[in-house]
């Protein structure tokens, strides 16, 4: 799992949480004002306390918009979030802009949904407060601070929260480019002229854009969409993807090739064989490369690179045995 930009690492994290637990006075004075004052000093300590309400910069927004009013959005919330891990102890005054303006209204809402804690429970629903430390408000938060957490709790809640899961979610952009990076590193080797598309790019004849095209959209030989499938479900629908491209293909009379670059656990199962993967699109969740519907316009060779070297676990995938 790469680190991305704006990763935190623990003593950094750790400094945020003493700035502020100083700023409440072991918090038991946790305040809007206090608060800010720990943001102020460690811009990280922003993000200590989002953790210990347990929100998402999205949802926090949202509960800042319906406690104070002020439009708070989700875009807005996590470019916050982004700047204080950025620049995690770098020491600033709030001012009067926009951004410290939302960003107070972000800490006034975290404030007072802690001191109202989680309340009764209700069978039905699970509040997002409803947590070891915030349960009772900040009894809760004083009471772990003061004599720590029982590993027991902590693993119930990495059970219920996923390990690493924020950060999975911020760097899941970079995971995708581990498969399309070792495609192009197979076909610039090969001097295999290429396209490749922009994430959202609209091409013309194509009702979606695949990842890359050899050569171009004027003339191609072949299209390619690749993924890095963590489960069998995104590896669906990378499939689906692929099949809706083939369509496209039959429909215009185009002739090009058509392949799919999919890797990701293999649950234990073998790639099926090279000539098998030539004549269908295998949807298993399997570590390997699927073209599908060869035709001759790209050279066997270049085709069995991308299908049996680069783009399985056994090879030199940057970061791979952190993936699973």
């Amino acid at each position: 799992m790469p680190r991305g930009e704006g990763f935190t690492d623990y003593a950094t994290f750790e400094r945020g949480y003493q700035a502020l637990k100083r700023a409440t006075n072991d918090f038991s004075d946790i305040t809007p004002r206090s608060v800010e004052l720990a943001v102020e000093a460690a811009p990280i300590a922003f993000v200590v306390f989002r953790s210990i309400l347990g929100f998402s910069p999205s949802e926090w927004a949202y509960v800042a918009t319906e406690y104070t009013g002020i439009s708070v959005e989700q875009g807005t919330a996590r470019t916050l979030d982004k700047k204080a891990r950025l620049n995690p102890l770098t020491t600033r005054a709030l001012g009067a802009t926009l951004a410290d303006q939302r960003l107070r209204a972000m800490i006034q809402a975290g404030v007072n949904t802690l001191l109202a804690g989680a309340g009764p429970d209700i069978p039905s629903l699970m509040h997002r407060l409803n947590k070891v430390d915030t349960k009772d408000g900040i009894q809760s938060t004083q009471a772990m601070a003061d004599l720590g957490v029982p590993y027991a709790v902590l693993l119930y809640e990495r059970f219920l929260g996923r390990p690493f899961a924020t950060h999975r979610d911020s760097v899941s952009g970079l995971v995708g480019e581990i498969v399309e990076n070792a495609v192009k590193d197979v076909l610039t080797a090969a001097k295999v002229s290429f396209r490749e598309t922009k994430r959202a790019e609209r091409i013309p004849g194509f009702d979606q854009a695949p990842d890359f095209i050899i050569p171009d959209e004027f003339s191609p030989a072949a299209l390619i969409e690749a993924k890095l499938a963590e489960d069998d479900g995104t590896a669906r629908d990378k499939v689906s993807r692929v099949q809706r491209l083939r369509t496209l293909r039959d429909q215009s009379g185009i002739d090009y090739d058509v392949i799919a670059c999919i890797a990701g656990p293999s649950g234990g199962h073998a790639p099926p064989p090279a000539s098998h993967r030539r004549q269908s699109l295998h949807a298993g969740n399997n570590a390997a490369s699927h073209r599908t519907d060869a035709h001759p316009r790209i050279p066997d060779e270049i085709g069995d690179q991308m299908l049996d070297c680069d783009l399985t676990p056994s090879c030199d995938i940057p970061g791979w045995p952190w993936l699973s």
